[in-house]
């Protein structure tokens, strides 16, 4: 960008590149400046000075005539009619005249206008990038938040050192710094053996890999780099397009790194898992989201500046806010705050800014300072996200979490993880079946009416929907949470299925007497003979159970009150 705005002005390649290796390359003002003044180039500055005025018009007077170049006054006459141009005289074209080269202008001298659209030039050519993408770590050291993963003898740090980097798929939530941890382990590398090559699942195919990997092969045979290739949103391939990834990874052709938001578990092959570690990432503390929006503050050349265009203060208050609602993501917290500082100073440009505390704005422009308040936080925050996914590991997570609160007699945990899945959408006919489950499951014989609350639950979402129907599931959590507990039907049903695969007489014959005898022949072979009729024989000691497990309990509870042989 840089060399091509110098090309445009009419430098010279073989100077533009002076000048900006003698910079460091990264000002087009600052190369102007080192060209313009610097004393060893000043004849060559000699030469294009009257093209750069002929866009530029300083306001001192316009340079003599006699100060052009010879080759300045060969191209405006080649300009011209040959009809109109003047005829040299014989003095002069035999004893031409040396035109010594002009001083090279100061640099108070230099167009005004150039160098405040110059400086305008540099200032935007980041606004296209969000303030998170700005200011993403470049090496191990400044991402913050995965000290688990990154410390000093930690699986990375230690296959870093030793470049010998396995395959890794990365997991975690969304803003924890996957992406960012992928591409600075090829920075902070001890040795340039790896080479970067990024992908998305959302965007590519097996085609880009199949190309990914014919390019690294080629670089592999040629110079022994190793290519890493980063693949986002990995859970997004199909099985089919992960397949694709297991010989390349086998044969050492790319060193693999996958990161996904979603459980490995769930969403990739086994074959994969068992070629890659997996690292899970944590969300990241209010504490690391604060150093985070510190550093986009005080950083005054990736920066809230760049984003605002003024002079940035963001309150303290701010800073806690936007870090304690923003569930771990540092992407949604950097989003927010560069909002807050947009709004703070469109409320500067227009000269409304009133904080209470704050100093009357200085009448310089230049010296304008936009304060985030907690409101502008708020405002840009809106409101907060709820991880929630329907199909997802974060529906089966609370789920989970409101049974087992419920089991744990803790009705307030249970409303609380009832609430979180009305509010993230959760159907509340799923919710209602869950709690029938629960009602025999877990309350049982202890409290049989449950069974008839949970029925009626249901039956009532499926009346009114969403949202009407959302306290009486409450209602249903509250009572089934309270009611007292017992697995014994559930405990003594499992140990019945047990029976049935394990026993040796798993397909054993009912018993003659149990069996039913409805015709003759089946009374003659014996069906029904010796069967004794509880309510006229209270005390008979009759057995039930196949010969082969004679005497074996699977239900823990009290054993059932004998008929008295009264008429009930």
């Amino acid at each position: 960008m840089e060399m091509q705005q110098l090309l445009s002005m009419g430098f010279p390649d073989e100077l533009a590149a002076q000048a900006l290796a003698a910079t460091g390359g990264k000002s087009t003002v600052k190369a102007t400046e080192w060209i313009l003044t610097h004393k060893s180039n000043a004849a060559n500055t000699s030469t294009f000075q009257p093209k750069l005025d002929r866009f530029f018009h300083s306001s001192q007077s316009p340079t003599p005539p006699q100060s052009q170049s010879q080759e300045q006054i060969e191209e405006e006459e080649e300009d011209e009619e040959p009809s109109k141009r003047p005829r040299p005289s014989t003095h002069s074209a035999q004893h031409p005249q040396p035109q010594p080269p002009p001083p090279p202008p100061p640099q108070q001298n230099w167009p005004t206008f150039f160098l405040k659209t110059a400086e305008k030039k540099n200032a935007n050519t980041h606004i296209h990038q969000p303030l998170y993408e700005r200011l993403r770590p470049r090496t191990l050291d400044d991402v913050v938040g995965q000290d688990h993963l990154l410390a000093a003898n930690s699986l990375l740090r230690s296959a870093i050192q030793r470049n010998r980097l396995p395959s890794i798929l990365l997991w975690g939530p969304p803003g924890t710094g996957k992406t960012t941890i992928a591409k600075a382990i090829v920075k902070s590398s001890t040795a340039t053996r790896y080479r970067f090559v990024s992908l998305s699942a959302v965007t590519s195919g097996v085609k880009d890999v199949r190309d990914a990997v014919d390019e690294a092969r080629k670089l592999r045979l040629k110079s022994n780099q190793s290519t890493v290739l980063f693949v986002d949103e990995v859970h997004r391939f199909n099985k089919s397009q992960q397949d694709s990834f297991l010989p390349v990874i086998e044969d050492g052709s790319i060193v693999f790194v996958g990161a996904t938001t979603e459980n490995p578990s769930f969403h990739l092959i086994t074959p994969l898992l068992s070629r890659c570690r997996v690292l899970t990432l944590n969300p990241l503390q209010p504490h690391h989201l604060a150093l985070l929006l510190n550093r986009a503050v005080s950083d005054a050349d990736k920066g809230l500046v760049q984003s605002a265009g003024v002079q940035v203060d963001v309150k303290e208050d701010a800073v806690d806010y936007i870090s304690n609602n923003c569930d771990g993501d540092a992407r949604v917290a950097l989003n927010a705050l560069e909002i807050a500082a947009v709004t703070a100073a469109a409320r500067v440009q227009h000269g409304k800014q009133k904080e209470e505390g704050v100093e009357d704005l200085h009448t310089n422009e230049d010296y304008k300072v936009a304060v985030v308040s907690v409101d502008d936080a708020r405002e840009a925050l809106q409101c907060k996200h709820l991880a929630y996914d329907k199909a997802g590991e974060e529906h089966y997570n609370l789920i989970s979490a409101l049974h087992k609160s419920m089991r744990g007699s803790d009705a307030n945990a249970g409303i609380y993880w009832l609430a979180r899945m009305l509010e993230g959408g959760e159907e509340p006919l799923y919710i209602a079946r869950r709690l029938i489950r629960f009602a025999s499951e877990d309350v049982g014989l202890a409290d049989p009416l449950a069974l008839n609350q949970a029925v009626s639950c249901y039956q009532a979402c499926h009346f009114l929907g969403m949202p009407e129907c959302n306290v009486i599931l409450a209602q249903c959590v509250a009572y089934l949470a309270l009611a007292p507990k017992s697995v014994a039907v559930y405990r003594a049903l499992g140990a019945a299925q047990k029976a049935v695969r394990e026993s040796a007489g798993q397909n054993e014959g009912v018993p003659l007497h149990l069996r039913n005898a409805p015709t003759k022949l089946m009374k003659e072979i014996g069906y029904a003979k010796g069967y004794i009729y509880p309510p006229d024989n209270p005390s008979s000691t009759q057995t039930y159970l196949p010969p082969s497990l004679q005497g074996y309990k699977f239900l823990d509870w009290p054993d059932r009150i004998p008929y008295d042989g009264s008429e009930h």
